[in-house]
């Protein structure tokens, strides 16, 4: 009996548990795709991360804007102007990059200039070519037209061929009163396209109404400019107006009597002896006339000559 009952026991219990195991069984069996999607999942986020440091790499080129030029004029620099849009600038720009990994090891900043957003900046350094290379060194600048690789970059900062290159006059410094304004020239140049393109095609205006438009506002400026011009000469050189005479009152005679009387004096004995001096005149003709006479009543009348 014992024996039968553990057997029909052991059957119960393998039913009871048969069906619970299928049951505990069905998660893990749910489990096994999401399990199996970890992998992908995990290499997936190792790409995602090792890709900024295989194709992203910070570049040690530096960015030079019309805020932050001024930088230049310290320490030494290699500058490039360029334009995204140029086939010589997309050239050349694995050279300066590689170039740029050594501005550590030669104590030098490398640095770059986008023309197309920097028009001020590109105003400052007249360029009128691209890609334009400009060498700075504690303010002195001078322009680089070597080759343009590498290598000749470095030998050009480690050989200091830079000195051998006559350094840009004072007065087309980027620094200089000249530059200034030609940097305030190429700002305004870059505005009257920015509001000529606004003109076409945002409000759709012809092109000879945004014309009269830019012309008005010349006209406008030209006048203000000329007033503002006449104002300040007229404050620096002021013209000389004529003040009018005061003419002294009864009160004040008294005190200018003195020097009054001395002159009427002065004059009262010029016309004194002007008037001595020509009846001297008058005296000495008289008696010349006088003189004249008698001599030709001594002489006597001229004797008749003998005309046998």
């Amino acid at each position: 009996m014992s024996g039968a009952a553990r057997q029909a026991g052991s059957g119960r219990c393998r039913e009871e548990v048969g069906p619970s195991l299928q049951r505990r069984g069905e998660p893990a069996a749910d489990m096994a795709p999401s399990g199996s999607l970890v992998v992908p999942l995990v290499v997936l986020g190792l790409l995602l991360w090792g890709t900024p440091w295989t194709h992203g790499r910070r570049s040690d080129v530096r960015i030079l804007t019309d805020q932050n030029w001024r930088e230049l004029l310290e320490g030494e620099w290699m500058v490039e102007f360029y334009a995204p849009w140029c086939p010589a600038c997309q050239n050349l720009q694995p050279e300066w990059e590689g170039f740029a990994e050594w501005g550590e090891d030669l104590e030098i900043n490398v640095a770059k200039v986008d023309v197309t957003e920097q028009t001020g900046l590109s105003g400052r350094f007249i360029i009128t070519a691209l890609p334009t290379i400009y060498h700075c060194k504690d303010g002195e600048i001078r322009r680089y037209q070597g080759p343009r690789t590498k290598n000749d970059f470095i030998n050009f900062i480690s050989e200091k061929e830079w000195k051998s290159i006559e350094p840009v006059s004072s007065w087309f410094g980027p620094s200089s009163i000249l530059m200034t304004s030609m940097s305030a020239l190429f700002r305004l140049s870059m505005y009257i396209r920015t509001c000529y393109d606004y003109f076409i095609e945002d409000l759709g205006l012809p092109v000879w109404g945004s014309y009269t438009i830019f012309a008005l506002a010349t006209l406008l400026s030209g006048l203000l400019l000329g007033l503002c011009m006449i104002f300040v000469a007229d404050c620096l050189c002021p013209s000389k107006r004529r003040k009018p005479q005061s003419h002294p009152s009864k009160k004040s005679l008294p005190e200018f009597s003195q020097p009054l009387k001395k002159m009427v004096e002065e004059q009262e004995a010029d016309e004194d002896v002007s008037e001595e001096e020509a009846e001297n005149k008058e005296g000495m003709n008289t008696d010349s006339s006088l003189q004249s006479a008698v001599r030709q009543r001594f002489v006597g009348p001229p004797l008749p000559t003998d005309k046998s």
